[in-house]
């Protein structure tokens, strides 16, 4: 028998034998669970995750309470999960299901594939596992799985090499478990088929597995592009008296979109010399000391290196900010939602 027709017998077989990754969202059948999930553990480790699928499990028990949920309450509860854009896509999915689908979710791949925020292998999640839909996930756990067990020396971010993965992804998916077969094979690119230090010992296809026969085992998957990572550096004005402070709100179409932050100014360089000038051009020359510095912070986003700084403002005119920002109470600094360096520097200074 070929390797790709014992494939599904064998990963279904591992997966009633030994496969013990215990989740909370595994076996669901809720369209809406699973999305939630889904769209959490998008670029995320599941540890880190977890909590926060909890989290909005307990708070929006249904998608209508989601929809119903003031945007800024939902940036809060996601906040420190990065890639914000996945807050803002699933608060706006949520309301377009709540008010627009009577609160049902598509019950085909092609009618997820619509959902704004929803790829291709979130979609072939909820249609397998919600509606058992033969529609095979390809993820990096899958690809790492592929590659290793049948000897892709194509680049997966390539066209060609997207197009040989799903296809061979879907070739594979058992006929009669789609659900419990994507849900397998993720689990098994995890805990057996890791990035580092694969299990090989405990692996079901060892006996005909190319990468761990030709001795591959860290050469596949194979990946073509190279992220190029452009530093940003960010000066944030710490401008408050006893008990107020200045926030803003960032808007437009850069990184954190809708969260909250200081009121900033951003350079080319890191901001060594003439600081007060560049702070002055600023405020637009209103009377200030510089108070204090903060030491600096890095943020490593996908494409961007952000470094930041904090430069504490004492304003002779404490009002004359109200340009640049709006004034809040120091107390209600944990009802908004920042990005992880603003809030990591916030809880040092002001033990929120």
């Amino acid at each position: 028998m070929s390797p790709e027709k014992q494939f599904s017998k064998l990963l279904l077989q591992w997966n009633l034998d030994q496969n013990d990754r215990h989740m909370p969202w595994k076996g669901e059948k809720n369209p809406y669970f699973i999305w939630l999930s889904e769209i959490i553990l998008q670029q995320t480790r599941v540890e880190q995750g977890l909590p926060y699928f909890l989290s909005f499990k307990q708070k929006y028990p249904t998608v209508k309470h989601l929809a119903l949920a003031e945007e800024d309450e939902v940036m809060k509860l996601w906040q420190g999960l990065g890639y914000y854009s996945r807050a803002r896509n699933l608060h706006e999915t949520a309301k377009n299901v709540a008010f627009n689908m009577a609160g049902l979710f598509p019950d085909s791949f092609e009618g997820l594939i619509k959902l704004k925020g929803v790829g291709d292998y979130t979609a072939a999640a909820i249609a397998s596992f919600a509606f058992g839909e033969k529609k095979a996930v390809v993820d990096g756990n899958v690809i790492r799985v592929l590659a290793r067990v049948f000897g892709i020396d194509v680049a997966f971010d390539t066209t060609d090499g997207k197009k040989k993965f799903n296809a061979l992804a879907q070739a594979l998916i058992d006929e009669n478990e789609p659900g419990a077969y994507n849900q397998a094979i993720m689990d098994f690119g995890a805990v057996v088929c890791s990035p580092q230090n694969p299990r090989c010992d405990v692996c079901p296809f060892q006996k005909f597995c190319t990468a761990y026969q030709q001795n591959r085992i860290e050469n596949l998957p194979v990946r073509k592009a190279k992220i190029k990572i452009l530093p940003r550096y960010f000066n944030y004005l710490v401008i408050k008296n006893k008990d107020e402070i200045f926030i803003s709100k960032r808007t437009g179409d850069d990184i954190w979109k809708n969260l909250y932050e200081l009121p900033m100014f951003e350079t080319a360089q890191p901001l060594k010399k003439n600081i007060k000038t560049a702070v002055s051009t600023f405020l637009g020359n209103k009377d200030f000391e510089i108070a204090g510095y903060s030491e600096g912070f890095i943020q490593l986003l996908t494409h961007r290196k952000i470094h930041s700084q904090f430069i504490e403002i004492e304003l002779q005119n404490f009002n004359s900010a109200a340009k640049i920002g709006q004034k809040i109470k120091l107390r209600d600094l944990n009802s908004f939602a920042f990005p992880k360096t603003i809030h990591l520097f916030l809880s040092q200074k002001f033990l929120l």
